[in-house]
């Protein structure tokens, strides 16, 4: 009887022996989101730790696969019968590994502005770059009513059919589709959400934490 292994796994599979790299320690992945001093003044801190630990993800990201980190933070009143969103934000952050230079690159994308955070030898010191605090610029407006932060994080492999379009558009190449007034940074985000290849077995890792109540009087 012939077992057929994933291409994807068997990629990462032989780049790692062929490296002699160990695998990942198995660390278990932490979000955090932290209130700040003045709720009026400043957002809360959002922090990502250890989300590459275990081949499961690195396996592909050394492959070629990229992973996406998207942050959907949101800031909530409470009411009588139902919470209110009040404010949102959304970024993601994105690991690629660069087979030319042997790194491994860190992109932040927010309102569909990508901005690089460095190119690493390690994969570790990448995943020490996704885990540096980030300060959301949600404040809360004064209110008689009691708040509370949320964030949510989903973790993501794209697919190979996808890898092009995102080299292209980290590179500012893509162009808008079709025609109108649609820009790259709409048609990409669209298609990121689409995407169907995701972790190894398809499934999606999501995280989600959420603050204290507070007041902003």
């Amino acid at each position: 009887m012939t077992v057929r292994v994933p291409r994807i796994a068997a990629l990462g599979f032989a780049l790692a022996l062929s490296r002699g790299a160990p695998l990942a320690a198995q660390r278990r992945p932490a979000l955090d989101i932290t209130l700040p001093a003045q709720v009026t003044a400043e957002g809360p801190v959002v922090t990502a730790r250890d989300m590459l630990s275990g081949a499961r993800i690195r396996d592909p990201l050394a492959a070629g696969f990229p992973a996406r980190f998207h942050f959907t933070v949101e800031l909530w009143s409470q009411g009588a019968l139902f919470d209110r969103l009040e404010r949102r934000a959304e970024y993601d952050v994105i690991v690629r590994h660069i087979a030319l230079e042997d790194v491994y690159e860190v992109t932040r994308r927010e309102e569909d502005r990508p901005q690089s955070l460095g190119k690493f030898k390690l994969v570790d010191d990448a995943e020490r770059q996704v885990g540096i605090p980030v300060r959301v610029a949600i404040t809360a407006p004064r209110s008689t009513r009691k708040m509370y932060y949320q964030v949510a994080l989903a973790v993501q492999i794209l697919s190979l059919s996808d890898v092009d379009e995102l080299d292209r558009w980290l590179k500012g190449e893509l162009r808008p589709a079709i025609s109108g007034d649609r820009n790259p940074g709409t048609v990409v985000t669209r298609g990121l959400k689409a995407f169907a290849a995701r972790l190894l077995g398809g499934e999606t890792r999501e995280y989600e934490r959420r603050t204290a109540v507070f007041e902003a009087p």
